[in-house]
Parts: C-alpha cells; structure tokens; sequence
C-alpha cells in the first residue's frame, strides 16, 4: 500500500456538511468533496488487508484496496478503470449506497472502517472531471436485439453491460426520463439529478436506445417486445406495503412514493398529473424507519412543515454490534441520517391504530399505541404485545406510509408475458440462470430477489446480461463477478 501505517496514523474523516439551516432553503446536494491532502489521507486508511472481507461485504465485489491504493497515489485513471471493471455507476453508489462494504471493513473491527464509500464517489466525479469517462461504443455488433423493461440501477446495469457485448438495446421506461427510483424516488438533496443526465447521455452515445412514456403492458404490447431476440424484466419492486386500518380512505393519508414522486417531477420540472401533497405548515407523521422514511422527513422539512415525527414498529436499534449481528454481517444498527439532523422526533415500538379524521374527510390525527417486544436469548425481537394504558392520539394532517415494498406490478406486462411468481409475488426465475419461466424472458433486480439495495440492483442486472449474452451468442464475453475480483493480483 501507498503508506502501511496509514491506518494506525489517520481517523476517518468525512466531507463537511451544509448547515442544516442552510440546506433547508432548496433541494441541491449539500455534501462538500474532500480536499486532495483529505483524499490522500482517507485513501491511506486502507490496510490492504490479507483477505479483504470489503470484496464480499460489497455485492459488487469492489476490489476496493486496489483503487484505495491507486487514490494514494494519484492515478486517477488506474483508480476509475479498477472502480468501474465492477461498477458501471460509482457516481450513484458513492451517493445512495449504504455502503455494506464499510460494515466489512477489516479495520472496522475494533476503529472507524475506511470511508469507502465517499473515495469511490471521488474517484468517479474526478474521472468525470479529467475526461476519463467517457462513452466507449463498441465496433463489432452481434446482430442480436435485447429488451430492456426498466430504468432503475438494475435496468441500467443490464443494458451498460450488453451493449458493451455488441447487442443492439433498447429500453423502455414508462416515466418521462430515464433513472426509476433513481430519479423520481430518491430525492435531489441526496441525488442530483444531472448525475443522472450526465450517465445517461454516455450510455445513449454508446448506442442504447431510449424509450420514455412507454409503459409496457399498456402503451407496448408483451407481443411488441417478443420481436426482440431477447427481454430483461427489470421494473422493480413497485407495490407499496398498505396499512389497512381504520380512516386509511381519508385525505392526508398517502404512499411515501405517492408524496416523493411528485416532489421530484416539480423539482426537476417535469409534466405531473398527480395531486400536489404539500407537507407545509402540517404536523407530518411518517410511518416507517428506512431510508425511503428519511426521504419523506428531509422533504416534509424543506417543504415547511409544523412539525416531522417518525413511527416505527420495531424496537430502537443498538448503537453497537451485538452478539446477533457480528462482524462482518451488515448490521442493523440505529441510523441518524442528514434528513434527522434537520429535525425529526423519532420514536420505536409504535403501532399505529387508527388515522382520525374530520367532519370533510380530512386527516386530523392518529390513534397510536406503545408496544413491549419480546426477545430472543441473542436479543432479537420476536413478538409484541401493547403497552396497557398507553393508547393516545397525536395531531397530524399528513401521514405518509415508508413500510417498503411487497413485490412488482403483475398487472399488465408480467401477466400478458406469462411469467410464474414465487411466494412471495417476485418473478420467478431459475436457480442462478435469471431466467423466467418463458422462453428469452430473463428477469433482474428487485421483481426478482425483492426490495433491495442499489447495489444489489446493479449486480443483478450485471449477472443478468451476462446470462443474456451467454443465451444469444451461446458464450459471454462478460465476465462474472467471481472472475472481476481477482482484477489486480
């Protein structure tokens, strides 16, 4: 490594920060970049490890010491070309990502682990910076077209990698602008979307086609994409998690997806045709402890609201690992995110009862109650029963619902296509192959494993096209993600 006793010499230390005050008044980015002695330092943290658990930690498998190590240095170039052999979009990941790789850091054993996360976000805005990404289109065409159903990361991962093996692809996206959630989920505080453009406009220049206000199922026909030699179903998981309680009809009472969509398309200045859900002025209860929860906090708190309170059901989680989730599990730790540190009143252990309302059918409050949970002999909690006498009302006016995803659409596309289901409404695919129960139909992502992480959603649609050139050309000139880890040894 650049400087082996780097990691006994330096703290980790992360970019400054906007005020809170300050990064309330719009919706831009407000994390700062290092500077190039702050980069250099943080690179050097790096041990590089004997066995680098980072690698596993990663479902990318980032050989994560190795451009550590080029960062040291100051080869930029070496840097992004390691980083992007298993990424295509280290620009989204080192914003969005929860970073499971830091979890598995070696030196996070018993220190602070390595700032993975905010190196791989450097190395690719610095790429971008000095020319070195740039569209790479590919000479040698295979003759062969894909169908790609989704713009999400997984989406896009997929149609990166194929067109890189020379197919001729197309992918249809039934917003206005490419990204998924990328773009209409993840709010602009977090992610910008001209980082987003700026991908976009190189994967077009490599020859992937764009079709936006194409929902296929109703705008296209399954029968219109069986021209294709080949179909990707990488639509997400996009059927919310409901709470069927009494008063859940009222006005006030929305998806979290429902209130951060239509933030987004107002933001970007984007044609919207849903009801404009404004939290200003309201005393806003979110329901759900996630990172789509935080989302909805940080913009209920830019949109002015009276007061932001978050439920969640579980018990607070620990501060430290515990004997439950042990090194280098991801563990499920209590997380304080930006949009908290702008102002949020959290509390655990909460069920929500009933959404009360007024004489017009307006939201007005919401009947809760305290939970005690029962735990397991490692700590877990197991079941619950309420707390007597600890049923009361609390005001609220907006209650948005954060409680994740239960699986994709299967109306339209996924019925008229065919494809089987698993138990729990995922779109089934063949142990390892990705491919569904119809023949060329392969599925990546979230309608496959389930709600998930970004990374996972590239992964997936990397192994995807992977399995989807091997099916068209009988072999694959994309490597796997076993075969990539071994990049610089």
């Amino acid at each position: 490594m650049g400087k082996v006793t780097g990691f006994k010499e330096f703290e980790r230390q992360l970019p400054t920060k906007d005020t809170p005050k300050e990064r309330l008044k719009n919706y831009k980015e407000f994390v700062h970049t290092y500077s190039e002695e702050e980069l250099n330092t943080q690179a050097a943290r790096c041990m590089n490890c004997g066995i680098p658990f980072c690698h596993s930690g990663c479902p990318l498998g980032n050989v994560i010491p190795e451009f550590n190590d080029a960062v040291y240095d100051g080869k930029w170039e070496e840097a992004f070309e390691i980083l992007s052999s298993t990424n295509n979009f280290p620009e989204f990941t080192g914003r969005i990502c929860p970073a499971p790789c830091e979890s598995a850091c070696v030196l996070g054993i018993n220190r602070s682990p390595v700032a993975i996360e905010e190196i791989e976000k450097h190395i690719a805005e610095i790429a971008y910076q000095k020319g070195f990404a740039k569209a790479k289109p590919v000479a040698i065409k295979s003759g062969k077209s894909v169908a790609v159903v989704g713009s999400g990361p997984a989406g896009l991962a997929a149609a990166a990698q194929l067109i890189k093996a020379g197919h001729e692809v197309t992918v249809f996206e039934r917003d206005d602008k490419p990204g998924g959630l990328l773009r209409y989920g993840i709010p602009d505080f977090k992610l910008d979307k001209w980082v987003i453009d700026r991908r976009i406009e190189l994967m077009k220049q490599e020859g992937v086609v764009f079709k936006c206000n194409a929902e296929v199922g109703v705008d296209v026909s399954a029968d219109e994409l069986k021209a294709f030699d080949a179909i990707v179903l990488a639509g997400g998981s996009t059927i919310p998690r409901n709470l069927s309680i009494p008063g859940r009809e009222l006005k006030g009472v929305y998806f979290a997806m429902e209130f951060l969509k239509q933030q987004n398309k107002r933001v970007g200045e984007s044609d919207y045709q849903e009801e404009e859900i404004l939290a200003t002025r309201k005393n806003v209860l979110v329901i759900g402890g996630g990172d789509t929860g935080s989302d909805c906090v940080g913009t209920s708190n830019r949109h002015g609201a009276k007061t932001v309170t978050q439920f969640e059901l579980m018990p607070k989680p620990p501060a430290q690992r515990t004997a439950a989730m042990p090194w280098p599990n991801y563990p499920m730790l209590l997380k304080n995110t930006t949009s908290h540190e702008e102002g949020c009143e959290r509390f655990w252990s909460v069920n929500t009862k009933a959404f009360l309302g007024d004489e017009h059918g307006n939201l007005k409050g919401v009947l809760v109650v305290d939970l005690e949970w029962e735990t397991d002999t490692l700590g877990r909690p197991v079941k619950f029963a309420e707390v007597p006498g600890s049923e009361r009302e609390i005001p609220c006016e907006l209650a948005l619902l954060a409680m994740g995803f239960l699986h994709p659409q299967h109306e339209g596309l996924l019925k008229q296509l065919g494809v089987s289901f698993d138990a729990r409404g995922n779109v089934n695919a063949t142990e390892g192959s990705y491919k569904t129960t119809v023949d060329k139909v392969f599925v990546a992502g979230d309608m496959r494993r389930g709600q998930s992480l970004v990374v996972w959603a590239i992964s997936e649609g990397r192994e995807c096209a992977r399995r989807v050139d091997e099916f068209l050309m009988g072999h694959s000139v994309l490597e796997s993600k076993d075969s990539i880890v071994t990049y610089a040894f």
